[in-house]
């Protein structure tokens, strides 16, 4: 009959089994990723765990040679209750992690320059360095209320929840949002990178070796999350043209009125492509106006740098339905409107928006006259403000 002791040491190793088996099925791509700054990545996190394991592993040994040195058994152990300093000790605590911290400044500082997601790419790998007349790919992300769109300006094509890249080729991603702000993360490429509405965020990257890689977001966006995700396709650029080819025969088209029912919030959306897409669409996405008529951000921040619309823009807004389950602009919905667009058509209008040459008149309150330069006993004039005053 086997001893209790052993018996339960061997269980223990078998209960132990299963939790070992689930570890050696991790996928260690963050460690192992197929494009080059998500590899120069990875190659940080080790640099900087074997850094900080430089303090760690002395510590940890120091306390169990403390613990049984100076055991109260251990009659032979120097005893010294007065003893509260040492010069050298002082150094070597001292020291030896402002050194690692030096090392650790240095490198993230070199790396947060070299791996600058807005920087273009001067390499697609160890000595392969970018040619000048290569030219990278662009690829203009969305995040949706809960999938990704893929627009291909180049391809003329987009799709959901599924993306492709030619090995070998840099890879321009500009990336925005449509409600709220998501992370736009491929571990096997690149490092996450936010996706936030009416802003865009640049990323470049490139894959290095072929094969289908997990894409997600990283940053909770609510209830359909978890399913967020997509495949990201590294082939040679023979399988692109192959997809790129699939993709056309779709037929459907992805207009402004298009993209407004795709962006109604829904999950688990399958895989589709458009064979076409309306001119400048992602840049109506980022300039919030897809819907019919609205004035597009830009545009306004331009006005107002002229000095806005003055009165020809007092009643110039529209009906706005946004309420998460209805594509937007589709139907009045009261109390919500925008500013509309204003069209090249509407000669008037755009005569009176032009600045006129010479000093330009100050601003008012639309509708409201100059204000009086004589002083007021509620509103004294700039004038008298600046006379000095008999001191009391």
């Amino acid at each position: 009959m086997p001893r209790p002791k052993l018996l339960s040491a061997r269980l223990r190793a078998m209960l132990a089994l299963p939790a070992f088996a689930a570890l050696c099925g991790c996928n260690m791509i963050v460690l192992d990723p197929a494009g080059d700054v998500a590899r120069q990545q990875g190659d940080l996190v080790i640099a900087s765990v074997l850094l900080m394991l430089l303090i760690i592993i002395p510590v940890m040994a120091l306390i169990v040679l403390f613990a049984w040195r100076y055991r109260a058994t251990n009659t032979e152990a120097t005893y010294e209750p007065d003893w509260d300093h040492s010069t050298s000790l002082e150094l070597v605590i001292w020291a030896a992690p402002l050194l690692i911290i030096i090392c650790l400044g240095a490198i993230t500082w070199t790396s947060t320059h070299l791996l600058d997601p807005y920087r273009p790419l001067s390499r697609t790998g160890p000595n392969q360095p970018v040619a000048a007349n290569v030219k990278p790919l662009e690829v203009q992300v969305v995040a949706l209320d809960w999938k990704w769109l893929f627009i291909y300006p180049e391809q003329g094509i987009a799709t959901v929840n599924e993306m492709a890249a030619p090995v070998g080729r840099p890879i321009r991603f500009r990336i925005s949002a449509s409600s709220v702000m998501n992370s736009f993360y491929i571990p096997a490429l690149a490092g996450q990178i936010y996706a936030m509405p009416a802003m865009e965020t640049p990323l470049n990257a490139a894959f290095d070796k072929t094969g289908v890689f997990q894409g997600f977001s990283a940053n909770y966006s609510g209830h359909g999350f978890s399913k967020m995700r997509f495949k990201a396709h590294a082939v040679d650029q023979a399988g692109f043209d192959a997809w790129v080819a699939e993709a056309k025969k779709a037929g459907a088209t992805l207009d402004r009125a298009e993209y407004l029912k795709l962006e109604r919030p829904s999950e688990g959306e399958p895989v589709r492509h458009y064979a076409s897409v309306e001119t400048g669409l992602f840049d109506r996405v980022t300039n919030m106006c897809v819907e019919p008529g609205k004035m597009c951000m830009h545009q306004m921040m331009a006005l107002d740098a002229q000095g806005g619309m003055g009165k020809a823009g007092l009643y110039n807004v529209r009906q706005l339905a946004y309420d998460k389950t209805g594509a937007r602009g589709t139907h009045s919905h009261d109390g919500k409107s925008f500013v509309g667009e204003i069209c090249d058509e509407d000669k008037p209008l755009m005569a009176r928006m032009q600045p006129k040459p010479g000093k330009l008149a100050p601003l008012t309150g639309a509708g409201l006259t100059m204000p009086s330069a004589k002083p007021t006993p509620t509103a004294p004039s700039v004038a008298s403000e600046t006379r000095p005053r008999p001191l009391s």
